[in-house]
């Protein structure tokens, strides 16, 4: 199994997204949620910049600040932070909650809804219902599996 990011709205501030996981042997893709992340930047600017499209590892990071806030959190089923790894010039990506680009210095925001960034600032819904949804199934997968990739694209750049 792997994680698929497709992007379809970068805008001024913001980037929206659908995110599916998907079976690799019969390409069976299975909707997870909606994204939100920073907005695409040629030069990065530390915390408001995405990360580039391509293929990373997620992993589970098992300390840090946000790796405390939900394990208090969501102690019934957090065991480490969604963490992707190996992001050239990047830090501590993570998978978490939250609804708008103030929400995220790089990460991927997870909700169950999405309202579009083209006249107004991008915004995901039901951030916390979504991550408590997804979370366990990410998890299973990577316990299973010990390499679970993310390949995200950029479907904006693709002419139809």
């Amino acid at each position: 199994m792997r994680l698929e990011l497709y992007r379809y709205s970068s805008q001024k501030e913001s980037t929206l997204g659908v995110m599916f996981l998907v079976d690799p042997k019969t390409l069976k893709k299975e909707f997870l949620c909606y994204t939100l992340e920073d907005e695409f930047r040629k030069n990065k600017i530390y915390g408001k910049t995405r990360i580039p499209a391509k293929q990373y590892y997620v992993e589970l990071r098992k300390e840090g600040g946000y790796n405390e806030k939900y394990k208090k959190r969501f102690s019934e089923i957090h065991e480490g932070m969604l963490h992707i790894t190996n992001v050239p010039n990047f830090n501590w990506i993570l998978i978490h909650c939250g609804n708008t680009d103030d929400n995220t210095d790089g990460c991927i925001l997870v909700g169950d809804s999405s309202e579009q960034n083209v006249t107004k600032d991008g915004f995901i819904g039901s951030s916390t219902n979504c991550y408590k949804r997804i979370y366990p199934k990410i998890l299973s997968i990577i316990k299973k599996q010990k390499n679970l990739i993310i390949k995200i694209i950029n479907f904006e750049d693709k002419l139809i």
